[in-house]
């Protein structure tokens, strides 16, 4: 969206312990993977790439400030085999939706970076279609290929 060259260096593992050393420049790792260094004095947050800015980093701005209509963020979902009975999923929605509403799980993901969102499982599987969706489009419009 910017123009901008960056090249991926794949990592078998977490690329962190190379961010704090100063063998990589920058990173764009998930909020909750660097929250402490950050709040150490570690690391220095440049930006988010959520939508807007994240409660636990309040001064650090979204990408979004700068470049309009970028957002990249990560998730975390909890799926089930295809052939898994409708009861079973039914069960597990309504105790995860359940626990995401607890007010000491609820901070806890927070103090992480995590937004909880409790849905059902037809909602989940929307976001799950509209997301592949915007990254084949980035994908595509990158000439990205498999390697």
């Amino acid at each position: 969206m910017t123009g901008v060259h960056i090249v991926h260096v794949p990592y078998r593992a977490s690329f962190i312990p190379d961010l704090l050393a100063g063998q990589v420049q920058v990173g764009f790792p998930t909020v909750g993977a660097v929250i402490e260094h950050i709040r150490t004095g570690k690391l220095r947050a440049l930006a988010v790439t959520a939508a807007t800015r994240v409660d636990v980093l309040p001064d650090i701005p979204a990408l979004a400030e700068f470049v309009s209509g970028y957002e990249a963020s990560g998730w975390i979902g909890i799926g089930a085999p295809r052939n898994t009975s409708a009861q079973i999923i039914e069960t597990l929605n309504k105790a995860i939706n359940a626990a995401l509403t607890d007010p000491k799980m609820r901070a806890r993901l927070a103090d992480l970076g995590f937004a909880p969102l409790a849905n059902s499982p037809a909602e989940f599987g929307n976001y799950i279609v509209q997301y592949t969706e915007k990254w084949g489009k980035v994908v595509r419009a990158a000439n990205i290929k498999g390697e």
